[in-house]
């Protein structure tokens, strides 16, 4: 039977680390009636933190899917990591919910990653809700963290409720309820996390003026959004609930408005009325835009929309339209991988065909299954838009690829995750395990856009690459605990270049017998350092070989002594790195009358290229990257301190919204361990990328340690 999508709500909880979201998933199923009893972090008892290194570090670190009713509707829910080592969890279930709640501690308030995910709820287009945890916090300040959303997020919030009391009991003013401002009732929750019950009364006299008076602001806030609404409060005449609700809504489903709440999940307050809320005004899928795709088809000399695009697709929420999907988590199983996706329209069943529109493959769906967390719970007959289920059976689909009925082919816009700033050298301990090694590292870049692991060829390590130090030791302590792989782990060596420091001409000679056979031959050549310009210089080798006009060799001789310089030169430099920014010219050489051979030019164009490097001097190369850094003004002063000390050049400051932006370059060498680095001298509020830039000469005392002096 059908789903009514009116009754669906998909939706994150999203916020910065230790803010409380998943105190506030585990409130929302004890609740609900999905749990008979609710879990808690400290305790490693939570249902949606259930990996083993979420329980001991007692964070989240993998996005973890529950449903559960609530009332009349049916919330699938995705609890999000607030670790920003962790975004691309947050990213990818932006990416397809239709709403979140944005969790806020009332003591720290808006925080570094709360800004982050505000800016990728921004991004997405998805309509929030705020709610203000902790309120029984020591420090609690409820209009500190309002004016706060208000400022640092550019944000609208609109508080539907206020707290009576900030604080611990044992304090003067302890938080004890809310005030819900569009029934003018005072909330208590008597029994705390372990009551449901929620007592309700008329707002007390000493509190009345300050509720009256939030709740003028609430219904000035809404004028805007309804003339209707605004007719009323001219008349002075009574206004309904059902229309400040209905304004309400429509205002949050068109992100117009943030409405505001606030509790502490800890103890069970609170979470009922965010709950209504959720149900009251966040949007069902049928409420969202249509989803917007391309023709694949028309990629490749198929049909073609205006300007020569490809030709855009829409597909609405409904069972009537072809079905079409996004993969957006991919979950290792010994049974099968797991993948996890969001129906934008059709209906799927088990054991039907469709099509990954990106890579032009059929793909088999065997199994269709519920989540609950991030494990199977209850398997499908069939599933519908709107949905957010799992798929067994997929083999070559993984996380942004898009499925679609075979006959109608459409593909959505994929996840974009941000690049990785850290990486390390791993090694297994013993050979045997090199292969494995190498399978689970590549089943780990399936299960998450942001790791990479590479094998550089030049070291002979394999490189793992992520967000931050946490991503990768949380990587490590998987391979370790779940494969039962033992790793060594090495700051990873960085990748140098050589190339010479000045112009040099050079003669290298043969007079040999080998096995009674005379070989005879000179050759001289030019070595400089050379720098390829205009528009073939993107394609340049990094040696360049040349001969001049006037050389006077043979060319049956010419041609071996070209080939044999570039063996030499594609075989690296004095100290064994790469060579590159130099230029090799054949200037001449003697041929001898009767002594002259194919090995005697060969042997004198080594001997030549081997006395021009010595003689024009070593200059060692190192990777430079380009930094963007954007950090609030207070913290700019001890980052610049820091990267000067790094050797960095910092070439441009703007300002950005609120923040400074730093354009710089500095070495990679000096950039290991650099994102942990910045987080603590800006308190977390700092962000960089960054990406390859050029190559630079080395300090003297790294190319003394290569000559082993």
């Amino acid at each position: 039977m059908a789903t009514d999508l009116t009754k669906v709500r998909n939706l994150g909880i999203i916020a910065h680390i230790d803010a409380g979201k998943t105190t506030v998933t585990e409130q929302m199923l004890w609740v609900s009636g999905a749990k008979h009893r609710a879990g808690a972090v400290d305790q490693g008892t939570t249902t949606t933190d259930d990996d083993p290194e979420e329980g001991e570090r007692g964070i989240t670190i993998y996005s973890a899917c529950v449903q559960f009713p609530w009332k009349e509707v049916n919330i699938n829910l995705i609890d999000t990591p607030g670790h920003v080592d962790f975004t691309a969890e947050v990213e990818r279930s932006l990416r397809v919910l239709d709403g979140a709640v944005v969790v806020f501690s009332a003591r720290e308030g808006v925080e570094a990653q709360s800004e982050t995910v505000w800016r990728q709820a921004n991004k997405y287009g998805v309509p929030r809700i705020a709610f203000i945890n902790k309120l029984d916090r020591e420090g609690a300040d409820f209009h500190a963290v309002l004016e706060e959303i208000e400022n640092r997020l550019h944000a609208t919030p609109v508080p539907l409720q206020i707290p009576v009391g900030q604080g611990p009991p044992h304090t003067d003013n302890p938080f004890r309820g809310v005030i819900d401002l569009i029934r003018m009732k005072l909330l208590t929750f008597p029994g705390g996390k372990e009551d449901i019950r929620i007592d309700e009364e008329d707002v007390p006299e000493e509190l009345l003026t300050e509720a009256q008076l939030y709740r003028e602001k609430l219904l000035e806030s809404l004028y805007d959004y309804s003339n209707e609404l605004m007719e009323l409060a001219l008349a002075e005449e009574p206004i309904p609930e059902k229309l400040i609700h209905r304004v309400i809504r429509d205002a949050t489903v068109h992100q117009q408005i943030q409405p505001l709440l606030c509790g502490s999940a800890l103890h069970g307050m609170g979470v009922q009325p965010l709950l209504d809320a959720v149900a009251a005004y966040l949007p069902n899928p049928l409420e969202m835009p249509p989803v917007v795709g391309t023709d694949p088809s028309s990629k490749s000399g198929g049909k073609k929309g205006e300007e020569g695009e490809s030709k855009k697709i829409s597909r609405k929420p409904d069972t009537t339209e072809p079905f079409c999907a996004l993969v957006f988590k991919v979950q290792p199983f010994k049974t099968g991988d797991l993948h996890w996706i969001r129906i934008y329209s059709g209906e799927l069943k088990p054991n039907s065909r469709v099509l990954n529109a990106g890579k032009n493959k059929k793909e088999n769906v065997a199994q269709l299954w519920r989540l609950h967390a991030s494990k199977k719970d209850e398997q499908l007959t069939e599933t519908q838009a709107g949905d957010i289920c799992a798929v067994i059976g997929l083999r070559n689909s993984i996380t942004g690829d898009t499925l679609c009925d075979t006959r109608e082919p459409i593909q959505l816009e994929s996840i974009e995750f941000p690049d990785t700033v850290i990486s390390m050298a791993i090694e297994p301990e013993s050979t045997t395990d090199k292969k494995k090694l190498s399978d689970v590292l590549d089943m780990l870049r399936k299960q998450d856009p942001t790791f990479a692991a590479i094998e550089n060829e030049e070291t002979g390590q394999t490189i793992i690459s992520g967000m931050g130090e946490l991503h990768l030791e949380v990587i490590q302590h998987k391979l370790e605990r779940d494969y039962k792989l033992n790793v060594k782990v090495h700051r990873p060596r960085v990748s140098y270049r050589e190339t010479v420091d000045k112009a040099v001409e050079v003669v290298g000679e043969c007079n040999r017998l080998i096995n009674g056979v005379q070989h005879t031959a000179a050759v001289k050549l030019r070595v400089e350092p050379f720098v390829a310009t205009g528009p073939l210089a993107a394609h340049a080798p990094p040696v360049t070989v040349t001969v001049d006009p006037n050389h006077g060799l043979p060319n049956e001789y010419l041609n071996v002594v070209m080939e044999e310089l570039e063996n030499a030169a594609a075989g690296g430099g004095s100290l064994g790195f790469p060579l590159m920014r130099m230029k090799v010219t054949v200037l001449g050489g003697e041929v001898h009358e009767t002594d002259a051979t194919e090995i005697a030019f060969r042997t004198a164009a080594n001997h030549a290229f081997d006395t021009g490097l010595r003689e024009a001097g070593i200059v060692l190369l190192e990777p430079i990257m380009k930094l963007e850094l954007s950090t609030p003004d207070e913290h700019v002063g001890d980052l610049v301190g820091d990267l000067q000390q790094r050797r960095a050049i910092i070439h441009q400051t703007e300002t950005r919204g609120n923040d400074t932006v730093l354009h710089a370059e500095a070495p990679l060498a000096n950039l290991f361990g650099y994102s942990s680095a910045m987080r603590s001298l800006s308190q977390g509020r700092a962000g960089c990328s960054m990406t390859p830039s050029d190559y630079g000469p080395a300090p003297d005392e790294v190319v003394k340690k290569f000559l082993g002096e």
